[in-house]
């Protein structure tokens, strides 16, 4: 399924909000009670609504990090959902400047996530992070957080829970249960491929729950992961072994 689109390839300007904007903007090596205040002031900001126009290039988001070091590496992959093929790709990679403390995961990979998406020269109808959206102690999880600066529409793709509870979905691809955290609906654990562990997915930014398994879903090919997400995860663990 591919949801077309609007804006189409090398019509990129500017990947980022303004520059004027303090709260988008902000430095990543805040303290944590910094970054608590700033997840809370920003998750005021999401839209949680299905996108209107049709989604055809869709760039994945992968990090992996050093072994018990402090060096990450980040990829992104644009993928073309009606011709099933990589329109670019693009990494980076640098020095953590946040430990690594669960809930605050956009900042220690958001920065080099920001340096890879900056150096693509195609402008992607939304993005799929390897992680979480909403699913997350305070709503913002990285693909919120980074999609807030992107204003396109934005989906955690997480191989794992962080938060909530959710029943196991039946054996069939597009199965799929809520996740639901203090009476809240956060996402859906959404089977993928038959036989194997399901997707923790959540809505980032710009589109709602029905809309981020929609978009997860005409992603996926022969495997559990979408697309754009599983060569992102190729290409930057080959960075990673590359030492780029």
């Amino acid at each position: 399924m591919v949801f077309s689109l609007a804006c189409g390839q090398d019509q990129k300007s500017s990947t980022f909000v303004s520059s004027n904007d303090d709260d988008l903007n902000h430095p990543w090596n805040l303290t944590p009670a910094e970054a608590v205040e700033l997840q809370r002031r920003l998750v005021k900001r999401l839209v949680l609504t299905n996108p209107l126009h049709h989604i055809r290039f869709v760039a994945g988001i992968d990090c992996s990090c050093e072994w018990r070091g402090s060096h990450i590496w980040a990829a992104a992959v644009i993928y073309d959902l009606a011709e099933n093929r990589i329109v670019e790709i693009a990494g980076a990679s640098g020095k953590a400047m946040f430990p690594y403390i669960p809930g605050f995961l956009a900042f220690r990979e958001g920065p080099i996530v920001v340096q890879a998406i900056d150096r693509l020269k195609t402008a992607p109808d939304a993005f799929l992070f390897d992680g979480q959206g909403i699913a997350h102690p305070r709503r913002l999880g990285i693909a919120a957080h980074i999609g807030l600066r992107l204003g396109v529409p934005t989906v955690g793709v997480a191989k794992s829970r962080l938060i909530g509870e959710a029943m196991e979905p039946a054996d069939e691809v597009g199965a799929h249960t809520p996740i639901i955290d203090r009476d809240e609906i956060i996402g859906a654990l959404v089977r993928t491929k038959r036989g194997v562990k399901p997707l923790w997915i959540s809505p980032g930014h710009l589109i709602d729950i029905a809309g981020a398994i929609s978009l997860t879903l005409s992603g996926c090919r022969q495997y559990r992961l979408p697309e754009p997400t599983r060569l992102a995860h190729i290409e930057v663990n080959r960075l990673r072994l590359a030492g780029k």
